[in-house]
């Protein structure tokens, strides 16, 4: 299955989640930036508040696409010891990524949110949407900054992830929806025709959109 855009992809997306529309407790939150149009589709279709929730990839040194851990709100880390043992990278340098994706993912949460809180989640149906997973990493981050709000579930929604991500996250989240399961993917543009990347200006143009329907 491939994608014209995430549009697209929110769109099928969303037509597998209908069993949650017109719901009081239902909240959409995406993983900025390629996860907000996806999600924005789907909160639309959902008749549901949409928001962000800012996670950050802790990206290997000379090869950043790579993820060795990854960083969410509330103080949460995940690293990846066995691929950091593997490139033998040192300590001091992991923090030093640590501490630039934190900085990063302050000042996204600042140019998205402004001075609105967050979405309050305690006892909710959180749908965490993202535009695809090739390992996780950012996903399993969100879900554990998530779980310490105490939602009621979270549902992780996504166009394409590897199968094992979706096997993996089925144990962490309380429902996963993807619509694609390839055994191998190298890369989530490799499923989408148009993959341009989504600026910090379209993240506050949707999430403005949504806040005005």
């Amino acid at each position: 299955m491939r994608f014209q855009n995430r549009t697209d992809a929110g769109h099928r997306l969303a037509a597998q989640l209908t069993a949650f529309a017109h719901q009081s407790e239902i909240l959409v939150l995406a993983l900025p930036r390629g996860g907000v149009p996806v999600a924005f589709e789907i909160a639309q279709r959902l008749h549901a508040p949409l928001d962000v929730w800012v996670v950050r990839k802790l990206g290997a040194p000379e090869i950043p696409e790579l993820a060795i851990g990854a960083i969410a709100p509330g103080g949460v880390e995940l690293l990846s010891p066995d691929t950091i043992r593997q490139l033998r990278i040192p300590a001091e340098v992991v923090e030093a990524i640590a501490a630039r994706e934190r900085a990063e993912l302050d000042r996204r949460l600042t140019a998205y949110r402004g001075a609105r809180p967050p979405l309050d989640v305690a006892g909710k149906t959180v749908i965490l949407v993202d535009d695809g997973l090739a390992t996780g990493s950012t996903m399993r981050a969100a879900i554990a900054s998530l779980r310490r709000l105490q939602p009621a579930r979270i549902v992780v929604a996504v166009p394409v992830a590897a199968r094992s991500v979706c096997a993996q996250l089925a144990h962490e989240a309380e429902q996963v929806v993807c619509l694609s399961t390839p055994m191998d993917l190298d890369a989530v543009g490799q499923w989408y025709d148009d993959f341009t990347q989504t600026t910090d200006a379209e993240v506050c143009d949707l999430l403005a959109r949504s806040c005005r329907d």
